[in-house]
């Protein structure tokens, strides 16, 4: 059952890294090309498709937060010194730093901006928001890209030494 539930954490949190890397690399730059309007209405509907919590998408980065959580449990039995502590290491940075940084701090401003009607905001209206936005948004998931991609090294790791 462990090793079962480390590949299917690993998987997941994968799944998550690469979520969070193409927004890091691809969405957020090219986003980044469009004038104030358009980038506050793309990421309105990209963000919406999220929001509306799409069966997947949900599976993907909520299993991944259940799945991390049991593994760690389960390998309480099953490793032991560097393992486990890399598994607890693991488990702590997944969970803070891309689980709660993702409610603290991606919620709120995903939140605030799908508030925004952009056919009635005047020009000024829609630059104070996508500044608000852009910036801090962009420096905290280039932060939580990182940690989801260690995490997975490290449960990738941690799959390899459990066989």
């Amino acid at each position: 059952m462990f090793q079962i539930m480390l590949v299917s954490s690993t998987f997941l949190c994968s799944l998550v890294a690469g979520f969070l890397f193409a927004y890091a690399i691809v969405v957020m730059p090219g986003l980044e090309k469009l004038d104030d309007g358009a980038f506050v209405r793309a990421f309105q509907v990209t963000d919406r498709v999220i929001q509306d919590n799409h069966p997947v998408f949900l599976v993907v980065w909520l299993g991944s937060a259940v799945t991390v959580i049991v593994s760690w449990i389960l390998s309480f039995g099953a490793f032991h010194g560097l393992e486990f502590f890399l598994m607890t290491v693991a488990v702590i940075a997944y969970l803070l730093g891309v689980q709660v940084v993702t409610v603290v701090i991606h919620l709120p401003l995903n939140n605030r901006l799908q508030q925004l009607h952009v056919a009635e905001a005047d020009q000024v209206q829609l630059k104070a928001a996508r500044t608000d936005f852009e910036v801090q948004w962009n420096k905290s998931n280039r932060r939580r890209t990182a940690v989801a991609c260690g995490v997975t090294l490290v449960l990738i790791y941690l799959v390899l030494r459990a066989g």
